[in-house]
């Protein structure tokens, strides 16, 4: 198979962090949601990591699945159903994002397992991008795990950043974490 060249984060930037005292959590089965009556919860993105602080029992980070409506996020993590009390402070601090899932080497069965990944960060990009793999065919998060010596962590003089990776895996991502100001311009995989 010849190489191919993907990319598998485009211009994605850190957020404003929301904060409310009518944010609450419900699970339904296998649905996690993190809901408001009033405040505006659409200004999140699908994948987007957001790390919830002020709650009883969901301080932790989520990634996001879907946007509902402008007051409702369904998340990928269990959360416990909480109920807001009106007067407790509950902040969403965007934290990061994934990427789409792409095709590893892996995926085509092909026996090196050679990969390479470039980043291009704005010069005020605080955080860090790492690459994840997964083994599994149709993976949930928990099937993520982190690709050893691939994290940069941006020292807002280097804007870009290179690594070599290998691994016969199924299917891989970028996850950029921390992230507290700046863009990703992209992340590119060639394997």
């Amino acid at each position: 198979m010849s190489q191919t060249s993907t990319t598998i984060l485009a211009s994605k930037a850190h957020k404003i962090d929301v904060t409310g005292t009518d944010i609450s959590f419900t699970a339904t089965g296998s649905e996690y949601k993190i809901s408001a009556t009033s405040t505006t919860l659409n200004n999140f993105a699908v994948r987007d990591l957001i790390t919830v602080t002020g709650t009883t029992n969901n301080n932790s980070t989520f990634t996001i699945k879907t946007v509902s409506s402008s007051t409702q996020l369904i998340v990928e993590e269990i959360i416990t159903t909480e109920t807001s009390d009106g007067s407790t402070t509950i902040t969403l601090d965007h934290t990061g994002f994934v990427s789409d899932k792409t095709k590893g080497d892996g995926y085509y069965s092909q026996p090196d397992g050679v990969h390479t990944v470039a980043h291009k960060v704005s010069a005020t990009l605080t955080g860090a991008i790492k690459m994840q793999g997964s083994l599994a065919t149709t993976p949930s998060e928990d099937d993520w795990f982190d690709i050893s010596g691939t994290t940069f962590t941006t020292d807002q003089s280097t804007t870009i950043s290179s690594a070599n990776f290998t691994g016969n895996f199924v299917w891989v991502r970028a996850k950029a974490t921390s992230v507290t100001a700046g863009t990703i311009t992209s992340t590119q995989l060639n394997h």
